[in-house]
């Protein structure tokens, strides 16, 4: 029988690293030092990239800890040690916490945890609308595979599902945070509505008359009364709840005449729209956006707006950039506005 080989690591420097015994002191010791002496200037966090410092694979030993880490075989003394470097002994765990600690702030701002997918929020810069749709898709894909297990189906893998307990880690900061049968975007404007009246204020009707957190809510809730029919008997409830009703017979809803303003305030909507869905704002020169059945030509109303953001006032320059458009001001200071 032949001799079973140890693993051989050659590192940056070509000096060859053998793979010592987990219980080798040396190993641990000398490697923990090496260690030590970088993680000030780096996390934890995922290192098998990481070269070699004085001929110790970095990398290979972070990995090797995890893994007794894992298997309970790693002397209690040397998870303390490692821990007071900044270990960080799951991946998964650890993005999954640096998300949850953005959603708690972000939520706390903003009143709910709806954010759209291009929001990023937290000194870092952290991309917690991208987050979210991850997780809505995580707790959706949960949802669908419960209910196939519940009618029989086997072999079902859990892969790509959102554990019960994040669910509800989740709904404690925001009970709504995953709507089922309506998009987010509904309901984050439902929610900025609701909050808006209950604060004493009144349902807008026309356009521009109140807009939070980008969402225009007058062209929301003219929406809304408009397209009653299309709305599930849940989202009726919800709109009933804050004083909503469908629109009468031969009722005309929201201005007949639309200032500039009006239109203005339309054509961001329908822009917010795009970006919310497509998840960026490289709107063809042609595109269409509908909302609420109603056509906005986004395309030809951003491309006039950039031929004449010079003349443009700093709150609209501040509006278009606000969604992601850097020629509105670098354009605009350059035109000296």
């Amino acid at each position: 029988m032949a001799t079973p080989q140890r693993r051989t690591h050659t590192t940056a420097d070509q000096t060859p690293y053998q793979s010592r015994s987990r219980h080798h002191p040396r190993t641990l010791s000398t490697a923990g030092q090496r260690c030590s002496s970088v993680v000030t200037t780096r996390q934890i966090d995922t290192p098998e990239d990481w070269g070699a410092l004085g001929g110790h694979p970095l990398g290979v030993f972070i990995a090797d800890q995890r893994r007794y880490y894992r298997e309970g075989t790693l002397d209690a003394r040397r998870v303390a040690e490692l821990e007071n470097l900044g270990m960080v002994w799951s991946v998964h765990a650890s993005a999954w916490e640096a998300g949850l600690d953005v959603a708690r702030d972000y939520a706390a701002v903003h009143g709910h945890f709806l954010p759209p997918t291009t929001a990023v929020w937290g000194g870092d810069g952290f991309p917690i609308g991208v987050w979210a749709k991850n997780m809505r898709a995580a707790a959706r894909r949960s949802r669908e595979n419960a209910v196939r297990r519940a009618n029989g189906e086997t072999g079902i893998s859990s892969v790509g599902e959102l554990s019960e307990s994040r669910m509800e880690t989740l709904a404690e900061i925001d009970p709504g945070w995953a709507p089922e049968g309506w998009d987010i975007a509904w309901q984050r404007c439902y929610r900025l509505t609701r909050a808006h009246v209950q604060a004493g204020g009144v349902l807008p009707d026309r356009a521009g008359e109140v807009i939070v957190q980008g969402e225009d809510l007058g062209v929301w809730v003219a929406g809304q009364r408009t397209g009653w029919d299309r709305l599930v008997s849940a989202q009726q409830y919800l709109l009933e709840t804050i004083g909503l009703e469908p629109a009468g017979e031969g009722e005309a809803v929201g201005p007949v005449r639309r200032s500039q303003d009006d239109r203005w305030a339309a054509n961001l909507a329908a822009v917010r729209q795009f970006r919310e869905r497509e998840g960026h704002v490289l709107v063809p020169r042609k595109a269409i956006e509908h909302v609420d059945e109603v056509p906005h030509k986004i395309g030809a109303f951003l491309d006039n707006c950039r031929r004449r953001v010079g003349g443009m006032s700093a709150e609209r320059r501040a509006e278009l950039a606000a969604l992601g458009f850097e020629w509105a001001v670098l354009e605009g200071r350059d035109a000296g506005c």
